[in-house]
């Protein structure tokens, strides 16, 4: 999918920039401090993922590129949590160097319902050495060799240093590799002979020196950095104003605003620069790459805390759909990785299974009951062939792909995932979930998944089926008044 979304095969890619870690405590705020003037913030659940430039990496994993990160972590616990989690994300993290005697960068961020309450900031005052800037340059050529793309992710922690910035630039150019850059600070003069900058309206203002309180305004400032870099391009994005895309003639496009919730800007930027960059490394037209840009930054900001969009997420924002039908409809891996965000939050997992066809009042009055019991429901979906095996070849009367667009459709539905096998227990096993929930006139005993679920400490729930409905009376029903007639004697 992501590959013909963004214009072929999917790419190998360097990214460059400030690597950090980014933790998350999850907690509720129910009174204050005896000992201070204080929220006391009760955990509930913590995690952790890739932030900086490393986030920027691994949204480019989540759509299937190769990527290879540069950059500096710690020689410490967060640097060994660092590299295992890129790990995890399939990045390649050979040209990451350790640096001995300066922490790892880490934001640790405390929230409460999903609010920011404080965040806590660990970092080294200086930049980094000389030594660590020389072995960087060492590595560029190693790093460079078979990319067809560079994206730079400046936070300004002192990794992407003038001398470096532009040695790795220039070393692109002579491969005539495009390089995007995610820019900060007053002075772009390092970003020189970059084809493409993605600053906000913030950073816009800051570089160039110009008031952006206006179209007219904006698009003088936009000039004014790409004469100074010598840019192609310039993708600014705007927030709520959506992004506008500059050449060096003026505007190429606007597009608006995507979100349609915004919970967490947390890591928007990282996004719209993947996407923006990758679109232009398949060669797709600029303004189309920032229609891309736009769509996953709209999907980012829906999160909490640091996220990648995934391919099923980008594809059904491509096509139009809301979350509520077809992009509640996960594989495997992307439910696994959506749950584990959600569990980071503290929320239990409700779920069951089964055939679903010619969903009926009993099948939504059973799964209404089914969600109240927890905060996430997700159904196992029997796919085709299973279903055949399991109800004869007539069956299902409704395709797979319907079956699980009508079961998103409901709003006490949070996720769908297909499975293949007679028993969803290879499903249960990984999702893992707090509740497990049957219908019908089973024991507990009975159910299939009761022994995976309850040695984690989840539980079963067995809940009766609304009597008179049933597929199979439907269609006797259907047979009944609609055959015809059989002719008398």
């Amino acid at each position: 999918m992501s590959a013909r979304l963004f214009g072929g095969r999917p790419s190998r890619v360097l990214v460059a920039g400030d690597l950090m870690l980014d933790r998350y405590v999850w907690g509720d705020v129910d009174r204050i401090s005896p000992e201070a003037p204080v929220q006391v913030l009760r955990w509930r659940a913590e995690n952790e993922a890739l932030g900086g430039a490393a986030n920027v990496a691994h949204n480019l994993a989540a759509l299937g590129c190769e990527v290879r990160l540069l950059g500096i972590v710690g020689e410490d616990a967060e640097g060994e949590r660092f590299l295992a989690l890129a790990g995890e994300a399939g990045v390649d993290t050979r040209f990451v160097q350790r640096l001995g005697g300066r922490p790892t960068i880490s934001k640790t961020r405390l929230l409460a319902r999903s609010q920011h309450v404080l965040r806590v900031d660990k970092e080294a005052d200086a930049f980094p050495p000389p030594a660590a800037e020389e072995a960087l340059l060492a590595a560029l050529s190693g790093a460079l060799e078979g990319v067809e793309g560079v994206i730079c992710s400046d936070y300004l922690k002192g990794v992407l240093s003038p001398r470096l910035t532009q040695t790795l630039l220039a070393q692109a150019r002579g491969l005539k590799l495009s390089a995007v850059v995610d820019p900060k600070g007053r002075d772009y003069a390092k970003y020189r002979g970059a084809r493409a900058l993605t600053p906000n309206l913030a950073e816009v203002a800051l570089a160039s020196g110009l008031p952006v309180d206006s179209e007219e305004n904006l698009e003088k400032a936009a000039r004014k950095l790409i004469e100074e870099t010598r840019a192609e391009l310039i993708l600014v994005t705007r927030g709520a104003g959506g992004m506008t895309l500059f050449g060096p003639k003026g505007r190429l496009s606007h597009e608006p605003a995507r979100a349609l919730e915004v919970y967490d800007v947390t890591g928007a930027g990282d996004t719209a620069a993947a996407l923006f960059g990758l679109a232009l490394f398949g060669g797709l037209p600029p303004a189309e790459a920032a229609r891309l840009a736009n769509l996953g930054a709209g999907i980012a900001v829906g999160k909490v805390g640091t996220a990648v969009v995934t391919p099923a997420e980008l594809e059904a924002a491509q096509e139009g759909r809301r979350e509520g039908a077809g992009e509640k409809v996960l594989s495997p891996a992307d439910l696994l990785r959506r749950l584990h965000r959600e569990r980071a939050q503290g929320r239990k997992v409700v779920f069951t299974n089964g055939c679903f066809d010619l969903i009926h009042v009993g099948h939504i009055q059973y799964l209404q009951q089914a969600r109240r019991l927890g905060d996430l429901l997700v159904i196992g979906l029997n796919d085709d062939d299973s279903v055949r095996r399991l109800k004869g070849p007539g069956r299902p009367l409704i395709g797979g792909r319907q079956r699980a667009e009508l079961l998103g459709a409901l709003a006490c539905v949070d996720f769908v995932v297909f499975f293949g096998e007679d028993t969803p227990l290879k499903l249960i096993e990984a999702v893992r979930p707090d509740i497990l929930v049957k219908g019908g006139d089973y024991g507990p005993d009975q159910v299939v998944g009761k022994d995976a679920v309850e040695s984690h400490g989840g539980r079963v729930e067995v809940l009766p089926y609304v009597e008179g409905f049933s597929t199979t009376q439907i269609v006797e029903t259907i047979v009944e008044r609609y055959a015809p007639a059989k002719e008398k004697p």
